[in-house]
């Protein structure tokens, strides 16, 4: 097992007219030193493309661990016109830095967000129409197919405010499909699953790993509040490990139990602003001892 972190720590969810707070130089630098062993790519582009990416991340030691790719596998047409993105992200992935068998980047494949999941997260809406899901699971298989073509293995990533948040939904989408899974500790937490023993009954399809931690107690107080997804990240819903309910010695142990090998990434997903640039850092540099006080 390896450790990565990811940009989502620092408020880097999509490139738009206002700046990261970090440069990408900034970026792996802070974590590199931090003692990550690889990155998740963040927003295509941010990291750079090409050589350019490889060279950023080869000069501060860090491997490409994956990347995030959302779809509208709800959609036909939506769908369809989102391939382009995939396969400019596989374009991106395919040229990153060589890495050890096992440890090359996952395409982390995952659903567009619904507006009715977003509004109220953590399974209290519900989701897809059952009529809908054999449809919808072919395109995501279809997008799983695409990954290996290129040589590459993704993993689908279950999220909050989206068609495969709870756990039910993971377990028909791992039925209709052959996709590996990106298993989310924070955001299986908050949709109201157990970490430990869905990486014990999905050991054989679990394929990456995120760790992060979550507050119940924050999402009830956003769901009272009336606020949504992004509110719940700002308002500190996925914690600093060891701050939320997250049985972190459990789950590692679990993932030593069960032989999982591959990426570990850390991620404390936030908004841009909500903390200062040296505490980001510093977080991430204190969820990364966490884990090494566990032995990873």
């Amino acid at each position: 097992m390896k450790v990565a972190n990811a940009p989502v720590s620092f408020g880097v969810f999509e490139l738009s007219d206002a700046p990261p707070p970090l440069s990408a130089d900034e970026m792996v630098r802070a974590l590199s030193e931090a003692g990550y062993e690889g990155i998740d790519s963040g927003p295509i582009g941010y990291l750079g493309t090409g050589s350019e990416l490889a060279d950023r991340l080869a000069g501060n030691g860090l491997l490409l661990a994956g990347g995030w790719v959302d779809l509208r596998y709800g959609d036909a047409a939506a769908y369809a016109r989102g391939l382009p993105a995939l396969e400019a992200a596989l374009d991106v992935f395919a040229a990153a830095p060589p890495a050890p068998q096992g440890l090359g980047p996952r395409p982390t494949l995952a659903c567009s967000g619904t507006p009715e999941r977003f509004a109220r997260p953590g399974g209290s809406v519900p989701g897809l129409p059952a009529s809908e899901w054999p449809a919808y699971a072919a395109r995501v298989q279809e997008a799983v197919n695409r990954c290996r073509d290129r040589g590459l293995e993704p993993a689908f990533h279950h999220h909050l405010g989206t068609y495969v948040e709870t756990p039910e939904d993971v377990e028909r989408l791992l039925e209709l499909t052959d996709v590996p899974l990106c298993l989310d500790t924070g955001h299986l937490l908050l949709a109201g699953g157990d970490p430990v023993a869905a990486l014990r009954a999905w050991a054989d399809r679990v394929g990456h790993v995120h760790i992060k931690d979550g507050d119940t107690k924050i999402l009830a107080q956003a769901l009272a509040d009336g606020v949504d997804l992004r509110e719940l990240m700002g308002r500190g819903g996925f914690a600093p490990l060891g701050e939320g309910e997250l049985d972190l010695p459990a789950v590692v142990r679990v993932l030593d139990e069960i032989g999982y090998a591959g990426w570990i990434v850390i991620e404390q997903d936030t908004l841009p602003g909500r903390r200062t640039v040296a505490q980001n850092i510093a977080d991430q540099a204190a969820n990364r001892r966490k884990l090494e006080e566990l032995g990873l």
